[in-house]
């Protein structure tokens, strides 16, 4: 199987390529720069242009399945023209893709895009399954509600439509987790807000294993892609000083210092989501990582 990938060279499509890769099937990758192409057996990349809105469609020649994982990253100030730019880095990018298929024969099957848990409103009492239909209030909730309609337009075309909302992603470089313990390396590490908020996290590996799962089995719809067994902030942050043996010696940060310091992205740390996991599971997927102390081993001892 051939699958066209964007955002192959970032944290989870780097490792997402390298399952497929695993399982025996080719990549072709979009990107940007022209320094990130390569050309091997099985990993080809292109270029595109979202901004001019140009791609070279040699991309999709016998692609069965488009696996859309570009946007720029939510961790950054949220100034008025950066909220614009993570929104059309996620919309315009996919809208680029629908164009490029009206306008050329092609094999494509299957439209997969990552989306996020940010879709659930912020709750310490909720169990979020898919069939919740409200999207978060917030500016979070407003950008996948973009997001996934901008991935449900691909349906028009005849292709299975999937949508992987993540969850808190746990890596060895990159992710939550290096911003988590960093301050915790250097003796200053705390709980967050009231370190009750909920934290549905994964591991890089399971998060990969997912989208590689859904890409196989040309499934459709919306999954999280959360561990079984979310945490809370203040648990997240005990489990990762324990493991890398340093003390939390400081309170925790008040949530309005946080709002102070972050302003509107203090949501990302201060909302609450506790997402439920059975539905990938009962579609057969077997997580590596279900709980979380067994992941910050992996990730950091």
């Amino acid at each position: 199987m051939r699958i066209l990938i964007t955002g192959a060279t970032g944290l989870v499509g780097q490792e997402l390529t390298r399952q497929l890769h695993g399982a025996g099937h080719e990549v072709y990758y979009l990107t940007t720069s022209p320094n990130k192409i390569e050309t091997k057996s099985n990993y080809k990349g292109f270029l595109w242009n979202t901004a001019k809105g140009e791609i070279d469609k040699a991309c999709l020649d016998g692609v069965s399945t488009i696996v859309h994982l570009a946007g720029a990253s939510i961790a950054e100030r949220w100034t008025e023209a950066y909220k614009k730019t993570i929104l059309e880095s996620r919309t315009e990018t996919a809208n680029l893709l629908l164009r490029a298929l009206k306008e050329t024969d092609h094999e494509v099957e299957q439209f997969v895009s990552a989306s996020a848990i940010g879709a659930y409103a912020s709750s310490k009492t909720q169990l979020y399954t898919e069939s919740f239909e409200k999207y978060n209030p917030g500016f979070l909730g407003a950008v996948v509600e973009a997001w996934e309609k901008a991935a449900d337009q691909f349906e028009t075309l005849g292709l299975e439509v999937a949508k992987v909302r993540v969850g808190v992603v746990l890596a060895k470089n990159g992710g939550a987790l290096e911003k988590l313990i960093q301050p915790i390396k250097y003796y200053v590490g705390s709980p967050l807000g009231d370190g009750q908020q909920w934290q549905s996290w994964i591991h890089l590996e399971d998060l990969a294993g997912i989208f590689k799962e859904v890409i196989l089995n040309k499934n459709n719809g919306v999954y999280n892609a959360v561990a079984p067994a979310p945490v809370t902030n203040e648990t997240l942050t005990k489990e990762a000083a324990l493991i890398l043996n340093k003390p939390l010696i400081f309170p925790k940060v008040p949530a309005f210092m946080l709002k102070l310091i972050l302003g509107e992205m203090a949501a990302v740390v201060l909302e609450s989501q506790k997402v439920s996991s059975q539905k990938i599971e009962h579609q057969g997927y077997s997580f590596k990582y279900t709980q979380l102390n067994q992941a910050l081993k992996d990730l950091l001892a």
